[in-house]
């Protein structure tokens, strides 16, 4: 590893990354999860998504390696955090950007859509969610998860990421692949500016209700184009499942960790709010979560 600078440990899987003393590769680490991803990222970049082309690949030590080229040093994310510290807000350029990359992403997987086949129950761990939040497993959370589905089933099924967002989108497309599988054409990236609100508003920036609005435009024209179709009407049942995925996986079991338990509880609401907004109008704003700080010190 002589050769390569590290750059961190990688997240929700084993293993770290690396970049090349010229900046122009990255290399990853990781187990099996690292060699289905790689073989997932190379067929994609073969039907014209905007990933890393992988340029080597093995075994190594017992683990596993990808060698890719690099799309950029700076995500959205990193570039949205320089904005807010400079005049606090997120440049009109980052939502831009953004736009630009999913509407490159759209294009792409609605050329090659897939067979219909389930696919709520990986992109919104709903097992593990009703696991650790029993008392949501009911009829009326089914009925209304339910209710999505139907209405998403009018989309074409597509190769998704699953957890599309800011932090991994570059000015040169989409990095860490890990999570992929199926959804339908817009999943991925309708949420992506959503996600800062369903995480707390702690990640040292806003989005504000007119560049949700304005991205969500740049996307609706490119999904008019590809179907015919302007998959915003179809926002509200995206959000439902990501009321699912931020709550995945939150229940804490270590009973001293008090910042934990408020975390979850704050997540729960955030679940219960977006269930009551669903069921009211099939949408979900997510302008009226509360920060994860105002939640803290209003039910700590």
């Amino acid at each position: 590893m002589s050769d390569w600078e590290f750059v961190k440990n990688r997240t929700a899987a084993q293993g770290a990354v690396w970049r090349s003393a010229d900046g122009l590769l990255y290399k990853r680490t990781g187990g099996v999860e690292l060699r289905e991803e790689a073989d997932f990222q190379r067929l994609v970049a073969g039907l014209g998504y905007p990933v890393p082309e992988i340029v080597e690949s093995g075994p190594e030590d017992s683990n596993y390696y990808v060698v890719e080229r690099s799309l950029g040093t700076v995500s959205l994310h990193e570039e949205a955090l320089a904005d807010a510290q400079q005049d606090g807000q997120v440049s009109h350029q980052v939502i831009t950007t953004a736009a630009t990359v999913s509407s490159r992403l759209l294009q792409a997987q609605a050329r090659h859509p897939v067979p219909a086949s389930p696919w709520f129950e990986k992109a919104a761990f709903a097992e593990n969610v009703f696991e650790e939040n029993p008392d949501f497993d009911t009829p009326r959370v089914h009925d209304t998860v339910k209710q999505a589905l139907d209405r998403l089933a009018q989309l074409p099924l597509v190769r998704g990421h699953l957890d599309y967002g800011l932090p991994n989108l570059l000015d040169a497309g989409v990095i860490d692949w890990q999570h992929h599988g199926p959804i339908p054409l817009g999943y991925d990236v309708y949420p992506a500016l959503d996600i800062v609100a369903f995480k707390g508003g702690g990640k040292g920036y806003t989005i504000s209700a007119e560049q949700r609005s304005a991205y969500t435009a740049a996307l609706d024209e490119t999904t008019a184009s590809l179907i015919g179709q302007r998959v915003s009407e179809h926002l509200g049942d995206f959000l439902l499942v990501k009321c699912f995925f931020f709550l995945a996986l939150m229940r804490p079991t270590d009973t001293a960790r008090h910042d934990k338990h408020v975390k979850w509880q704050y997540r729960r609401t955030i679940f219960t709010m977006g269930l009551d907004q669903y069921e009211s109008s099939n949408t979900i704003d997510t302008g009226t979560f509360p920060t994860l700080e105002r939640f803290a010190a209003e039910h700590g």
